[in-house]
């Protein structure tokens, strides 16, 4: 959606006193501030001309109150009451035009302001309220309008996102967009399920994340901007502007805009804090196999996503055809810190991150029995430990390729729980090469006498015999065939092919083509 100036959520900070009193009709009564200098950025909410001695009654805050003092000259308690009364209602700033009530600034009322720390400004020369009023009131108007135009802008966007299916992190980037600033979603722990913005600015955020999560995200003065995620009397989470620069008052409707759309988001089926959380792990660790992004610039999201990094062991596991909420739920009944997240082809990432002192190699074998018992056939394969955050990449890369390598054959090999690069053996090597013109001529040209008639059954069962160590007994009763007619097969392979698959050589060289095929197929 393309923004303009009046919907892109940067609007204009909302007027201070300071900035009321450079405006050029004020600035020809020669404003002076006689008390309370320290407080002129204070927001002014609205301009009211009042001369009781009783005004704040009449005020809820915020207000610049304009006076003569006609009412309070001659009497000093009045006076003092007067700006009490202002201190009292938490009023802007009180502006007195001097003339007959008051020709010079009258000292009681500005030891009362400065007592008070309430911005007093004096006016030198005859000045019509009317004209500062107008001014302030018209410049409020339209800030207000604008903040309310923003906030439709932002429902009416994020709304048809949500209709149109759009998933999360859509909305989140509609929301950077509006607000120029970082976005972040925590769960109630302050771990961040997602983020959207520039990146730059958002690795900023959650390089010193730790630090903001202790402090609830800072003070909303500081551009910290908060609103809380949830519904039906449960808190799950909170959306965060993170050093928003626009009004306050603006970033706060956009921030609550962004809130009812995450909260009609996960209403609707577009998921929950926990499958938020998947999301964010699953967009970490594809990162940091593809390599695309260098680990050092990914170790604050690692951190802010609640992966204990600092010096730690670090243990990549690929699981395939493994259920990544089972997996996450495993990891928390052991007690082990890691991220969990679905990679692309049936393959699941587990990160884990151990403490220095602890076994890796017992931690690791656990995690992969208990997973066995509970899921049956399921295989883990792992990479070596890694002790430097840089070396993760390469690390899942490693565990990827051996999970890759043992896709096809974990149904007739007997394969540990947990399957390492030195468990693949040439099927590994295969795997790596799978790819190089070399090897696929090389695979074409061995099976040829199969492939250009292909029957499927052939290849199943020179497949086993191969896999098998050329047993017959074993390829016979897996394929379910009597030994004589396994004997024919074989023979109908050999004559296709022209090899002798008694002879070492002749079969190693089939069974390197039929791997080579078979990783090229996958």
């Amino acid at each position: 959606m393309t923004t303009t100036p009046e919907t892109s959520g940067t609007l204009e900070p909302a007027l201070s006193v300071r900035q009321v009193l450079t405006l050029e009709r004020v600035l020809a009564g020669e404003p002076e501030v006689v008390a309370g200098a320290s407080q002129l950025d204070r927001p002014v909410r609205w301009v009211h001309v009042a001369e009781a001695a009783d005004v704040g009654v009449m005020l809820s805050g915020g207000e610049m109150v304009l006076t003569t003092g006609v009412l309070l000259a001659g009497d000093e308690d009045k006076q003092v009451e007067y700006i009490r009364s202002l201190h009292r209602a938490e009023a802007a700033a009180v502006v007195l035009g001097l003339g007959r009530a008051f020709p010079t600034p009258p000292d009681v009322m500005r030891r009362a302001a400065e007592r008070c720390a309430l911005p007093m400004v004096v006016l030198h020369r005859p000045f019509p309220f009317a004209e500062l009023t107008e001014e302030v009131q018209s410049r409020l108007v339209r800030r207000k309008f604008a903040a309310v135009s923003l906030s439709e802008a932002v429902r009416t966007a994020l709304t048809g996102l949500i209709t149109a299916g759009a998933p999360l992190q859509r909305l989140l980037d509609e929301v950077a967009q509006h607000s120029a600033c970082p976005v972040v979603v925590t769960n109630l722990a302050h771990r961040v399920l997602a983020t959207a913005g520039e990146r730059p600015a958002v690795d900023d955020v959650l390089r010193d994340w730790e630090r903001i999560a202790r402090q609830a995200g800072g003070s909303e003065g500081d551009g910290w901007i908060r609103a809380e995620l949830g519904g039906r009397g449960e808190r799950w989470g909170q959306i965060m502007l993170c050093g928003y620069r626009g009004d306050t008052a603006a970033g706060r409707l956009l921030a609550d805009r962004a809130a009812e759309a995450l909260v009609l988001h996960r209403m609707l089926g577009g998921g929950t804090a926990h499958s938020w959380e998947e999301e964010s792990a699953q967009g970490l660790l594809t990162d940091l196999v593809s390599g695309v992004v260098p680990a050092r610039q990914l170790l604050p999201r690692a951190r802010a996503a609640g992966l204990p990094v600092n010096r730690r062991t670090f243990v990549p596991l690929v699981v395939r055809d493994g259920d990544p909420a089972q997996l996450d739920r495993m990891l928390r009944l052991l007690g082990l810190a890691g991220l969990v997240a679905e990679l692309a082809d049936g393959a699941t990432a587990v990160l884990l991150s151990l403490a220095r002192d602890q076994d890796a190699g017992v931690l690791t074998a656990h995690f992969a029995a208990r997973l066995r018992t509970e899921s049956g056939e399921s295989v883990v394969a792992a990479a070596g430990p890694r002790t430097a955050w840089d070396d993760v990449p390469a690390g899942l890369r490693e565990a990827q390729h051996v999970a890759d390598a043992v896709a096809d054959s974990s149904a007739v090999l007997d394969l540990p729980a947990v399957v390492r690069l030195k468990d693949v053996h040439l099927r590994g090597l295969i795997r790596l090469l799978r790819d190089d013109p070399h090897v696929q001529s090389f695979a074409e040209r061995e099976l040829d006498g199969l492939l250009c008639e292909p029957e499927e059954d052939l290849l199943a069962v020179l497949r086993t015999y191969l896999a098998s160590g050329r047993n017959k007994s074993r390829t016979a009763q897996l394929h379910h065939v009597s030994r004589p007619a396994l004997y024919r097969r074989l023979e109908a392979i050999q004559g296709r092919l022209g090899v002798d698959l008694d002879d070492f050589e002749q079969a190693a060289s089939v069974h390197i083509a039929l791997l080579a095929h078979d990783a090229q197929q996958s």
